[in-house]
């Protein structure tokens, strides 16, 4: 969005920040990218949002953080690092959204988030639940990190919803590790019956009014409208429909957000980049909104 490049917090509401790693995919890497790719499709996007029909920057200092530190090759030591830089940025009561970078980076935003802010509820827009146990005798990847937050206590089951989840699976338990872990889950044929309206009620009834964050992996969308990521799934909902899914979420505390997995090798076009762009700035309104109406209330 053509944001000024600040690495500081001073009178800073929001910091975009990339975290440009994909060592913990299981299939295609690219997402290290991403946070360019982002960047670059996000010059076509203003402030003033004619749907939600708020002025992010009216209400909002935004500004681009630059990259937190990562360690091509090593995923926990990227973490780490990654965590590092984020606490001192969420510390100074900055709300971070952060490119991706593969969905690994949501086990380290959590920790900086969870630092600060204490456990926090989860909505993921997502077509897989990221709750296995481990790839290949390894406990961190792309496909664990929700269940690494919630057993290091970063997140709060009771007050978490995922919601696209769709695609083949090894066998049917895996479909019922989020109802174990306690976390409410719809795949994408039970959210496409709901209008963005009605899940938009449920994410709020489910999540309260405590913080909250919000994870959006591009493979939430169908590969039709955003095909440049490591694990696609067919099925999913077009751009268009994922963007009223994001809008309907207004009136909650959020925290912290982030988009992750775009993959821009693997899209030429860079279509699936402005999707993502434009489900950050959808972001950035949901938090103009809220500070807008807080102030006002």
């Amino acid at each position: 969005m053509r944001l000024p490049y600040v690495h500081a917090t001073e009178g800073v509401d929001v910091a975009v920040i990339g975290v440009p790693t994909d060592d913990a995919v299981t299939f295609r890497s690219g997402a290290r990218f991403g946070p360019e790719g982002i960047r670059s499709a996000s010059a076509l996007i203003r402030g003033y949002n004619p749907v939600q029909q708020v002025d992010i920057f009216e209400h909002l200092s935004v500004v681009d953080w630059g990259d937190a530190a990562t360690v091509p090759g090593y995923t926990p030591e990227s973490l780490k690092r990654t965590a590092s830089d984020l606490d001192g940025v969420i510390s100074e009561g900055v709300t971070t959204l952060c490119l991706g970078g593969d969905h690994s980076i949501i086990l380290a935003e959590l920790r900086a988030v969870a630092a600060t802010h204490g456990p926090v509820g989860l909505i993921q827009l997502d077509s897989h639940h990221d709750m296995w146990e481990d790839y290949l005798g390894q406990k961190i990847f792309h496909g664990s990190v929700i269940k690494r937050a919630i057993e290091e206590g970063h997140i709060d089951p009771s007050r978490s919803i995922q919601a696209g989840l769709r695609g083949s699976l090894v066998e049917a338990s895996e479909a019922s590790l989020p109802a174990e872990l306690g976390v409410e889950a719809l795949t994408y044929n039970q959210l496409a019956a709901l209008s963005a309206a009605e899940f938009g009620d449920r994410a709020r009834k489910r999540v309260g009014g405590g913080p909250v964050f919000l994870s959006f992996d591009i493979d939430f969308v169908d590969p039709a409208f955003a095909p440049g990521t490591g694990t696609p799934e067919v099925g999913g909902p077009s751009s268009r429909r994922a963007l009223e899914y994001v809008r309907s979420l207004t009136g909650i505390d959020f925290r912290g957000f982030d988009c992750v997995e775009v993959a821009p090798p693997y899209d030429p076009t860079a279509t699936t980049a402005l999707v993502a762009a434009t489900a950050c700035f959808e972001m950035l309104s949901l938090l103009a909104m809220y500070r807008r109406d807080t102030v006002t209330a």
